[in-house]
């Protein structure tokens, strides 16, 4: 029915995760038939549609037992398994699947996994030590199902592998230096950890001088699997942060709980990022400035220039839907998407070379932690009796997809535009 649905609205292309400990309840060893099946049922079925799939490898469930044995990805052991998990994949659905992505947002499972502990496992003793670990698993995890998949598999399924990360842009607060350099080095910390070593060998300067020995290195053999180890370029995207510099004055970091995080990773970067108040947020709490799209695409491309474009895996706004008419004409969201849209298509006429985009998410999902209180969805999900309904956003998005086109108003499009900070002075 949910294909059905998606076919209605003249979707191309759907992005799902596969479940490791469903495909392998042990972590390792044989494939759980059941699972097996369930997965090459839905791929059918966007097959018989006339969807594209996009799985995903690894959006944040670790088999409990690999936890157990070996702290998960703190243990160098998940390299291997991570691979065959991945292979195992590619053997049993790789011919009816073109694009893959290896791991979900590695900077969400590293500093909320392992820093401040929000996320499984939970982990917040060692922020200083246990994220660098953690990802440098992450890497190489990725770079070795990016190897296996070309040895072994894409020669005869033809098809294209990668990784999408969670990215915010962070403009300079100020024209100051040092402004500037804070800038650089929040993107360093987060976009530059996980993606300079597949494009660029190594881990970013800064990182390397300011964590020193607790950032893991890379042999030269762990170099060269890494090195190249991305067909196209994976983007989730959401906000946008000033950033000023803190190497003089406290570092002010909050989670998306409303907690302080304070320690390691968080003090390294030695920098705060704040908001524009006029910034509208969304129900997340998250700033809705579409500009920042726009930006984060040039330096991107710029930066990484990725020989198989970029996907926008992932954007979207939460909205609380105080009912289900709210719910079901969703004017915010349907400008948010407008917005945003609107500077992903300048990012393109400036010759940023994006080749898909994925609204998060086609129906009101489970939302991690916080459970089934926020909708994301272009489809409405009633909790109760599981029936969907198209939302006005779905309808904007079969237009996109029917013409390959965006109407939008004016005043959405001059709003989505770069407009600088009003600075008041706390005097006045």
């Amino acid at each position: 029915q949910d294909v059905a649905l998606m076919k209605e609205l003249q979707l191309p292309a759907y992005r799902f995760s596969i479940s490791w400990s469903r495909v392998l309840p042990n972590g390792r060893g044989e494939a759980n038939p059941e699972g097996i099946a369930f997965y090459n049922c839905l791929l059918d079925a966007l097959h018989e549609a006339g969807i594209q799939p996009l799985p995903t490898l690894y959006h944040w469930d670790l088999p409990q037992c690999l936890e157990d044995e070996y702290g998960g990805w703190l243990g160098r052991e998940v390299v291997c398994d991570f691979e065959h998990f991945a292979a195992t994949c590619f053997k049993a659905f790789g011919e009816k699947v073109r694009q893959w992505l290896t791991l979900n947002e590695p900077w969400c499972m590293a500093c909320l996994g392992y820093a401040n502990g929000e996320h499984a496992p939970g982990r917040n003793s060692a922020p200083d030590r246990e994220p660098y670990l953690a990802a440098h698993h992450m890497i190489l995890a990725h770079a070795a199902a990016y190897r296996r998949y070309h040895s072994e598999f894409a020669m005869d399924q033809g098809g294209q592998i990668g990784m999408t990360v969670n990215m915010d842009w962070k403009e300079p607060g100020s024209s100051a230096l040092a402004d500037v350099a804070a800038a650089q080095r929040a993107i360093d910390f987060q976009l530059g950890w996980f993606m300079d070593p597949v494009y660029c060998g190594d881990y970013p300067s800064s990182m390397k001088d300011r964590c020193g020995e607790r950032l893991p290195n890379f042999t030269d053999d762990e170099r060269a699997l890494v090195f190249g180890s991305s067909d196209f370029f994976g983007l989730n995207h959401y906000s946008t942060d000033y950033v000023v510099d803190a190497t003089k004055q406290p570092v002010e970091s909050e989670s998306m709980w409303g907690r302080r995080q304070s320690g390691g990773y968080w003090d390294d970067q030695e920098l705060n990022c704040n908001s524009d108040p006029a910034w509208e947020k969304t129900d997340m709490n998250w700033d809705i400035v579409p500009w920042g799209l726009a930006r984060l695409l040039l330096h991107i491309q710029k930066t990484y220039a990725p020989k198989g474009g970029i996907y926008i895996t992932e954007n979207g706004c939460g909205c609380d839907e105080i009912s289900l008419d709210d719910g079901l004409q969703d004017s915010r969201r349907v400008r948010y998407f407008q917005s945003y849209i609107a500077q992903l298509h300048a990012a393109l006429q400036d010759g940023v070379d994006v080749r898909g985009y994925f609204a998060w998410s086609l129906m009101d999902n489970f939302e991690w932690g916080l459970g089934y209180t926020k909708r994301f969805g272009i489809v409405r999900v009633d909790y109760m009796t599981q029936e969907r309904k198209a939302k006005a956003s779905a309808k904007l998005m079969q237009e996109i997809a029917k013409t390959n086109s965006l109407r939008l108003p004016t005043s959405v499009l001059e709003s989505s535009r770069f407009s600088p900070m009003l600075l008041v002075d706390p005097a006045l």
